[in-house]
């Protein structure tokens, strides 16, 4: 990560810093604290690499200075290199947030660090996190702890044989669950040692890694198999352990690594900015997306039209402003800017919205729609409602139609026939955007994505044309019978139709689709596999029917 630095005057403020525990890997675990300090600070130091993009979620200042501390790191720093530098960046006065994974009461340098920030008279606070040893588990569907089984004993075996001679494993013998940090390398010395302190070959056991994240795997067994069954299993060394009873709720209680769509890497084919609805929705169903840009929005190349329409406006020129796009009021009020007006112009002025969305761009704005369909919400619904021309009750009869260039005619035509005068204006241009890296091209033909989905019919035609068809064995998703009819005149067989045109709907249907994939496979006694772990021998083609 860049380091960026700040002037700042060291005699005008009094440092402090904040060891804030990040939480097992979900950034959604971290607390409200946590999150409003990150904000503030004006020092970031890291603790893993994870924490690159925890960071950028939460700091856009570029002035904030942010040091990569965590191991591996390009910047990687040592533990005492990294309490020097909380504590030069605390003695210039600035606010001071140090990330620590988990929780930074648990097994972390913050005691040796604070104790330093406290000798130097600086003032500090101590942040808890969500611990690995509870929140992996139940992240795993077992709860360490249960009315009938309530002892719990945390043991941390890094360090080697010598570290695990040193433990006396008969004393926990009598405990109902052991969560066990660090075992994983060593799994097999753990478990004969555990046996032969008297617990059950038997006893189940259950070892997850990467807990709370997508990338969430857990392998389940006894103490005599366990070792065995993680071997080419693909976990990580912060894998979790649990040893007792417990382990087998997660039969019925497993409900992470169970969503719909878990662990499904899809394709998103919008950029950043149009995707967060959908992204945000699709990792609340357990899925990777993956955001691939397929259009780029530009500017007009004639701006002369929209310039003339935007003086009509001020002028009185209109009865209405019809937005039928985010885009579109993005492209208003960037124009609204380049002449120095503001939300007054639209004084008298009435406001249609093609969406909810939309109405919510407007509502930014400072403005209210005053039309929004009330059904469907597209250029069809829009002309459901939209009030016919009456010369006794409208002054004006012209609206104002800031567009893309690609816009099709429906909506202009219905106008006409509804009586009213249209300036149908180019507002911004769509244009493809360039190919995607090398790698996600491949991934795109090779069947690494188990899910497409895809939004509208541009989105089609600029994905195919700028990366390739997708696999056969990658799911095609699409919001409406549109965008359906042109996945399938360019060879690709529709998997799921949202039954209405909304993201929502999209990913409803999308995450439908994967349980009753799920069920099938369990009523088959088959193991539970992505789509990119079950690939055709050849390319989708379109139905013939």
């Amino acid at each position: 990560m860049a380091t960026k630095t700040t002037e700042h005057n060291a005699t005008t403020q009094t440092g402090w810093v904040s060891f804030i525990g990040t939480g097992p890997g979900d950034p959604t675990l971290l607390t409200v604290r946590a999150v409003d300090l990150i904000r503030s600070a004006e020092v970031v130091i890291t603790d893993v690499p994870d924490h690159e993009t925890l960071v950028a979620g939460l700091v856009s200042d570029p002035a904030v200075e942010v040091v990569d501390g965590g191991f591996g790191g390009a910047a990687d720093l040592a533990q005492a290199a990294r309490g020097k530098h909380v504590l030069a960046a605390a003695k210039a006065g600035r606010r001071v947030a140090r990330l620590v994974a988990g929780d930074a009461g648990l097994w972390s340098t913050v005691a040796e660090e604070a104790q330093a920030v406290a000798k130097a008279g600086i003032g500090f606070e101590i942040v808890p996190g969500v611990s690995d040893v509870t929140a992996v588990p139940a992240y795993a569907g077992i709860p360490v702890a249960t009315g009938e089984q309530g002892s719990v004993a945390v043991v941390r075996c890094q360090g080697g044989s010598a570290r695990l001679a040193g433990i006396d494993w008969a004393s926990y013998a009598d405990q109902a669950t052991l969560v066990l940090l660090g075992a994983l390398t060593c799994l097999g010395e753990v478990s004969v040692a555990l046996i032969a302190a008297g617990r059950p070959a038997t006893t189940p056991v259950a070892v997850t890694s990467g807990g709370t994240t997508t990338n969430q795997v857990t392998v389940a067994g006894t103490l005599e198999t366990i070792a065995a069954q993680v071997r080419g299993a693909g976990l990580s060394d912060g894998a979790v352990t649990v040893v007792g009873e417990v382990v087998s709720l997660r039969e019925t209680l497993s409900w992470f690594e169970t969503k719909p769509l878990f662990g499904w890497r899809v394709l998103v084919p919008r950029t950043k900015d149009q995707a967060g609805e959908l992204s945000a929705t699709l990792r609340g169903f357990g899925a990777v997306p993956d955001e691939v840009p397929t259009i780029s929005v530009e500017p007009p190349r004639n701006p002369l039209q929209m310039d003339k329409a935007v003086r009509g406006l001020v002028e009185g020129r209109y009865e209405w402003i019809a937005f039928t796009s985010v885009n579109a009021v993005k492209a208003v009020r960037e124009k609204f800017e380049e002449y120095g007006l503001d939300a007054r112009a639209f004084s008298g002025l009435k406001i249609a919205a093609v969406g909810d969305k939309t109405s919510a761009a407007i509502s930014a704005w400072g403005l209210r729609a005053d039309l929004v369909p009330s059904g469907e919400q597209s250029a069809a619904g829009l002309l459901e409602d939209w009030p016919e021309y009456d010369e006794l009750l409208d002054p004006i009869n012209r609206v104002f139609l800031p567009r893309a260039d690609i816009a099709t005619e429906n909506l202009v035509a219905g106008l006409i026939d509804l009586g009213w005068e249209v300036d149908d204006v180019t507002a911004y241009r769509t244009v493809r955007a360039a190919p995607p890296p090398a790698p996600i091209r491949e991934a795109i033909k090779s069947g690494k994505f188990d899910a497409v989905v895809f939004t509208s019919s541009s989105t089609v035609r600029n994905l195919v044309g700028i990366a390739g068809k997708p696999h056969t064995s990658t799911v095609i998703a699409v919001i409406g019978p549109a965008t359906a009819k042109t996945a399938e005149e360019n060879g690709l067989r529709v998997d799921v139709l949202a039954p209405s045109p909304s993201i929502e709907a999209l990913t409803d249907a999308l995450a439908d689709f994967g349980t009753a994939r799920r069920e099938a496979m369990i009523a088959a006694g088959q193991p539970v596999t992505k789509p990119s772990e079950r690939r055709a021998a050849t390319r989708r083609r379109a139905s013939s029917t």
